[in-house]
């Protein structure tokens, strides 16, 4: 399993990331993760989407943020029409109150506009004021989800640095595997994280996350854990088996854990919340 991403290259920002989160963990109030992917289209947001409606279930207080300036999508897979985004409280149109919304599912949404290509770089605009609505949020909620893009910009990874913990979800085909591996690599070596979470979405049998899960480690050990009384551990989380249950809510925009509690997806989804819950 090899990519052509070299993470290794280190500059500034990446030591701020690493004091960021630092910083941002010793405030206390909610539970901050980051759900993220190395490629797009492996479900990442219909996993926080429907996790957040899990948690909300076991009478916790969840808000998700869509961390996915500019490509957001989180609005769409809720079925929800916002009149005011997270661009209206960055420009001060609208306050931090007014943009946070009740979504299905029981849990609250912060969204984020769509098209904006203002957001596509992290500049140290973007940068403060995503940092300030993080903990704005915390003391408020008991998880706070941010659903970040795909990939490893700059907007992505500052977005996941804002988080104590990171699921990074991955389906059992190659090109998702190669790019969750270059994305956990550039995690361990530019935030210095010895530990991320994996959630294998789409299984396609019983097991195959856990093999999934030794693979990369092996990996990962290998190229990331070499330094003298350092280790790297990638915890599987679960697993979500393939499920046609899950087509069918995406398209009517609904989510799996109310229209298909039974599923075999949304089993997966509850037990990747309680797993958190007891950490």
């Amino acid at each position: 399993m090899s990519t052509s991403t070299d993470p290794a290259a280190q500059n500034p920002a990446h030591t701020a990331m690493a004091e960021t989160r630092a910083a941002t963990s010793a405030k206390g109030g909610a539970r901050t993760l980051a759900v993220t992917s190395g490629k797009g289209g492996v479900g990442k947001t219909f996993v926080t989407a429907n996790l957040a409606a899990a948690l909300a279930a076991r009478g916790q207080r969840v808000l998700v943020l869509d961390a996915d300036l500019g490509l957001a999508n989180l609005d769409v897979v809720l079925n929800l029409h916002p009149k005011l985004t997270l661009h209206d409280v960055f420009t001060e149109k609208a306050t931090l109150e007014q943009a946070i919304l009740p979504a299905p599912g029981g849990f609250h949404v912060l969204l984020a506009g769509s098209g904006m290509v203002e957001y596509s770089r992290l500049t140290p605009e973007v940068r403060d004021k995503l940092l300030a609505i993080v903990d704005l949020v915390r003391p408020r909620f008991d998880w706070v989800l941010l659903d970040t893009g795909a990939g490893i910009s700059d907007v992505v990874l500052f977005a996941v640095s804002l988080a104590s913990q990171v699921l990074v979800v991955a389906t059992p085909e190659p090109t998702s595997l190669t790019d969750a591996y270059a994305t956990i690599k550039v995690l361990a070596t530019q935030q210095d994280r010895r530990e991320v979470s994996l959630l294998v979405n789409q299984a396609n049998r019983v097991g195959e996350g856990k093999l999934i899960c030794g693979q990369l480690q092996q990996v990962l050990q290998r190229f990331v854990g070499t330094k003298p009384g350092q280790s790297f551990k990638l915890d599987l989380l679960g697993e979500v088996r393939q499920d046609t249950t899950v087509r069918q809510a995406v398209l009517k925009r609904q989510l799996v854990m109310e229209h298909f509690p039974g599923s075999d997806a949304a089993q997966g989804i509850k037990a990747l919340a309680l797993k958190l819950m007891e950490r």
